[in-house]
């Protein structure tokens, strides 16, 4: 083979490799930063990895809030067919209340316990998150229903 082709064939199966390699790195750190959405529902069901990052939302279940010491929270989240657990440590946000819409991000421990490292409140009275939306929506009950499934009425 002559020497000029060989060099070049050297460069171009290097350049192949290093790209290789690169979208290996890409998809790799791309897979370890996704959280996909999960209802309660999906979560009770077990289709939501263990001990990876999720998002879950749902409604705050009414009488379900205990507040522990050192900024340590545990509430029940519904899409009114399921309910699973969140537990949070450190402030929640000002609209955060007993039957409202919520997405807590954080990792899955049991198989209905989330532990959070953030939670979304919704924006104003008529919002719910789509994701919320949806799921209670695919659980059977009709837009607008808080947490105990009484429709609110439209504005």
């Amino acid at each position: 083979m002559n020497p000029i082709r060989k060099q070049r064939l050297i460069i171009i199966v290097g350049v192949l490799i290093a790209v290789a390699l690169s979208v290996a790195l890409i998809m790799f750190a791309m897979k370890e930063n996704i959280n996909l959405f999960y209802s309660p529902t999906e979560v009770v069901a077990g289709n939501a990895p263990m001990e990876r990052r999720i998002r879950v939302g749902g409604l705050v279940v009414t009488g379900s809030v205990i507040r522990g010491e050192d900024l340590h929270v545990s509430f029940d989240i519904t899409d009114n067919a399921e309910t699973i657990t969140v537990k949070y440590a450190g402030i929640l946000p000002d609209l955060f209340r007993e039957g409202q819409g919520i997405i807590a991000n954080g990792k899955l421990i049991s198989a209905n316990t989330v532990m959070a490292d953030e939670v979304l409140a919704k924006h104003d009275e008529k919002y719910v998150p789509p994701e919320v939306q949806e799921a209670i929506e695919k659980a059977g009950h009709p837009k607008g229903a808080d947490a105990q499934g009484v429709t609110k009425p439209a504005y």
